[in-house]
């Protein structure tokens, strides 16, 4: 069977476009808001979902993340629930979901439950910022059995041998961080950012995406120009909190002006 993240790739190929994929933090808001925002974000255009789940120290994240993710732990917000209110809602919805997630919450859960829940809940793919591909035998043959892609990361700091030997595992897309730091919008980006991307471009076999300090429509038109698409979060975030909807529509939508 097709993972439905390939699936969606495809389409996109076939049509030309630029993928857009929003994050949103599970449980910012109360876990009741979760499956309204998913179904949101489809009939926007978002190409998948990347959903967050609200950890106590989270390495990666920035503020704005960092507090999506305190607010949702103060609603109760645990993976287990998370999981329950996806499975809930998954045949409401086409696209993929994939899990954004930190190792301790998964071990706590236990590794091998945690896969079967999540294929169980319709998940499609699980990133792990702080698993490198030196140890990620701990999960990821778990992961490919059922079904859910590793989706891997990659950075302005790997060299071409990290590059090669990440871009060569999986089946997903390749996450390229456009900066040496943490999540958050930003008013522009490393003069090399295109070139990089190229590279990992030129070295992957499967779909390029970039995230981090993507912010504004310029910034999703000028990125994707050099990859296949890009990951937004701390904006749709902050815009989520605000109740901005017209922004996030007209954000995703800024992604199909972009010819690939």
């Amino acid at each position: 069977m097709v993972n439905r993240i390939e699936q969606s790739f495809g389409t996109l190929k076939e049509k030309k476009e630029k993928a857009f994929v929003p994050y949103i933090m599970a449980g910012d808001g109360g876990l009741d808001v979760l499956a309204d925002r998913l179904k949101f974000l489809e009939k926007c255009g978002a190409s998948a979902v990347e959903v967050g789940i609200p950890f106590s120290d989270p390495v990666a994240d920035g503020p704005t993340i960092q507090r999506a993710g305190l607010r949702a732990l103060e609603h109760g917000t645990t993976l287990k629930n998370v999981l329950d209110t996806i499975a809930a809602v998954r045949s409401q919805l086409q696209i993929p979901i994939i899990i954004m997630t930190y190792m301790n919450p998964i071990i706590a859960f236990g590794i091998q439950n945690f896969a079967e829940q999540a294929q169980q809940s319709g998940i499609d793919g699980c990133i792990i910022p702080d698993l490198p591909i030196e140890e990620e035998e701990i999960i990821e043959p778990q992961l490919e059995k059922l079904g859910i892609e590793l989706i891997r990361l990659v950075t302005l700091t790997s060299s071409v041998e990290r590059l090669e030997a990440i871009s060569a595992k999986g089946k997903g897309y390749v996450y390229a961080v456009t900066v040496t730091g943490i999540t958050g919008a930003r008013n522009g980006f490393d003069e090399n950012l295109g070139e990089f991307l190229q590279k990992v471009k030129s070295i992957s076999s499967i779909p390029v995406l970039a995230g981090f300090g993507i912010s504004t429509p310029e910034h999703v038109k000028e990125v994707s120009q050099y990859c296949d698409g890009v990951i937004v979060g701390s904006k749709i975030v902050d815009l989520f909190e605000q109740n901005k909807l017209d922004e996030i529509e007209a954000l995703i939508k800024s992604a199909k002006t972009v010819i690939a």
